[in-house]
C-alpha cells in the first residue's frame, strides 16, 4: 500500500489540475454564496470529491473535515481539507488560489500539504521533516524586526463588527513595516511566510482547513505560529499569527494589544 503521503499528493495534484483547467471561464453563473462574502463554485465541490475519494479509496478507517462536506466521521486521525481557498479570487480571475491538505493525528497535524495549481508550486511537510517546495527544502526569512519585514494579512470581510480593532492592527504594524499584502488566499500566504516570501503574516476569522497544512509548513521551516494571544490553539480559536521568532512575537504584541479574547471568542470554531 502506497504511504500517506505519496496518496495525498496524487490527490492534491489531481485537484489542481481541476482548477487550472477551469480558471479563468466565465462561471459567475455556477456561484452560490453560502453566507455574507463566502462563496462555492461547482469547481470547490468537484474538488472536495475528487480528494476525498483519493484519499478514503486508500485510506478508509481515517476520517474527513472538509470545507464544503464537514465532518464525515469523528476519529483520532482525520484529514483536512480545503479544496479551493481563494474562491472569491477564483470567480474574478485572480491568480492566487490554491488547494489544501492536512493530516491530524491525536489533535496534532502530522502532514502539511498546499498546492499553487497556476505556479505549479507544491509545498509539504512532514512533523520532524523539514517543509519543501517543489522537493527542494525551505525556510522561513532571517527578518529580525518589523523594520525590514514584508506582511501579509486578510481583511475580516465576514466580520464587520471586528473591522476597527483590524485596523488598529493594520495601522500600528503598517507604520513600522516595509509593506503589507492582502492576496486572499490564506493557505498561499502561509506558505509564503514558509519559504521567506513574506516575512509575516495575520488573519482573524479562519477555518481550520485555511491553517492546518499551513501551519505545520511554516513551523517545520523553522517558523512560529500562535494565535492573536500567542497560545497554541490557533485552529479552534480561528485566528493566526505565523513568522520567524522575532516578527512573530512584535505581530502577537500588536494583535494583543487590541484584541480581547473575549471579545472574539464567538468566532472560534470546535471542529478541532
Amino acid at each position: 500500500m502506497r504511504n500517506k503521503r505519496e496518496v495525498a499528493v496524487e490527490a492534491i495534484l489531481s485537484a489542481g489540475a481541476l482548477i487550472k483547467e477551469t480558471f479563468g471561464r466565465e462561471i459567475r453563473g455556477e456561484v452560490e454564496e453560502k453566507d455574507r462574502n463566502d462563496f462555492v463554485t461547482s469547481t470547490d465541490r468537484l474538488s472536495e470529491k475528487m480528494i476525498t475519494e483519493t484519499l478514503t479509496r486508500s485510506f478508509k478507517d481515517i476520517g474527513v473535515l472538509a470545507e464544503e462536506s464537514g465532518m464525515k466521521r469523528e476519529e483520532e486521525e482525520f484529514w483536512i481539507i480545503d479544496p479551493l481557498d481563494g474562491t472569491t479570487n477564483f470567480i474574478h480571475g485572480y491568480p492566487s488560489i490554491g488547494v489544501s491538505i492536512a493530516l491530524v493525528q491525536r489533535r496534532e497535524v502530522v502532514l502539511g500539504m498546499v498546492y499553487d495549481p497556476l505556479r505549479e508550486e507544491l509545498f509539504e511537510a512532514v512533523r520532524g521533516g523539514g517543509a519543501f517546495r517543489n522537493g527542494m527544502p525551505i525556510r522561513v526569512s532571517a527578518a529580525r524586526s518589523l523594520s525590514e519585514s514584508l506582511l501579509g494579512t486578510g481583511f475580516p470581510f465576514k466580520v464587520y463588527q471586528h473591522l476597527d480593532s483590524y485596523l488598529e492592527v493594520f495601522k500600528y504594524l503598517f507604520l513600522r513595516c516595509r509593506g503589507i499584502r492582502r492576496a486572499g488566499a490564506a493557505v498561499l500566504d502561509l506558505c509564503y511566510v514558509a519559504a521567506g516570501r513574506l516575512d509575516g503574516f495575520w488573519e482573524l476569522y479562519l477555518k481550520p482547513w485555511d491553517m492546518a497544512a499551513g501551519s505545520l509548513i511554516v513551523r517545520e521551516a523553522g517558523g512560529r505560529v500562535s494565535d492573536f494571544f500567542g497560545g497554541e490553539d490557533f485552529l479552534s480559536a480561528g485566528n493566526i499569527v505565523a513568522g520567524p521568532a522575532s516578527v512573530h512575537r512584535d505581530i502577537v504584541e500588536a494583535t494583543s494589544r487590541v484584541f480581547r479574547r473575549e471579545d472574539i471568542a464567538e468566532l472560534a470554531n470546535s471542529l478541532i
